[in-house]
């Protein structure tokens, strides 16, 4: 993995985020290739800019498409404060309605972080995803880890709970869950697969940093750098990769 340029590492993400970062930041030197090109960015989902506001401050521009008024707002603000409001669009819509708010084939990468596991229809909403992109470009989706959830549940001692997670078929608690499924890494690709998309690395996101208290995530340097290193180091090394909280998969978009 390359190295995380410094306007990202000193956002204060979350050290397991690093992992994203990092696969994200390499699709980006890809793409410049030394030009120093300036992407189109299409942020499915991207809440108030946790994403969208560092890719500006790289020198992106980013359309962050999102239900929640609330949330761009604070994505207007965050983007005022870092200076980057002329990089950054705000576009209030559904992930279902993507193909009236995007032109297809415009994005150079398309974020679509913690968003399939709350649409109807997933390989509806990635043939969407794969409309909007450009030939070429690659999409970054992040869903929550079935696995993970099992064997979250089991080491806390809710087993029962465990086996309706393992049991059901999108492995969630009926009438218990706000998300509608989770995934797991083969069930991810093949979705991914069937919409024409090609999957070019997957790795795992939070391995071990959320079952961490977080005096054990800051316990041995303070700030949390030995934790990121763990989790760049396994996060594609099976079995690590497939236990970790959330999948993250890069999918590019064949050429014309």
């Amino acid at each position: 993995m390359v190295d995380i340029p410094k306007e990202i590492t000193h956002t204060g993400h979350h050290p397991r985020m690093a992992v994203v970062w990092s696969v994200l930041s390499a699709e980006i030197e890809r793409f410049a290739a030394g030009t120093g090109a300036t992407l189109r960015i299409l942020d499915v989902g991207g809440g108030s800019g946790g994403f969208a506001v560092p890719l500006a401050e790289l020198g992106h521009d980013v359309t962050v498409v999102e239900p929640s008024a609330n949330a761009l707002a604070s994505l207007r603000q965050r983007a005022a404060d870092a200076d980057v409001t002329d990089r950054v669009r705000a576009v209030q819509a559904d992930a279902d309605e993507l193909p009236d708010v995007a032109e297809p084939g415009t994005a150079d990468l398309v974020l679509c972080h913690s968003v399939l596991e709350m649409v109807d229809y997933p390989d509806t909403a990635l043939d969407a995803l794969g409309r909007v992109c450009a030939p070429g470009g690659a999409v970054s989706i992040l869903v929550a880890n079935r696995i993970a959830a099992v064997l979250g549940k089991a080491l806390a001692g809710h087993f029962q709970t465990a086996l309706d997670l393992l049991t059901h078929v999108d492995g969630v608690i009926d009438g218990r869950d706000t998300i509608k499924r989770r995934f797991e890494t083969a069930t991810l690709t093949a979705l991914v697969g069937g919409s024409g998309l090609v999957t070019e690395q997957v790795h795992g996101v939070g391995v071990v940093s959320d079952l961490l208290p977080a005096s054990a995530a800051k316990s041995e340097t303070g700030t949390g750098e030995a934790l990121r290193e763990f989790e760049l180091a396994t996060a594609s090394r099976v079995p690590f990769r497939d236990m970790a909280t959330h999948i993250h998969l890069l999918a590019r978009k064949p050429m014309r």
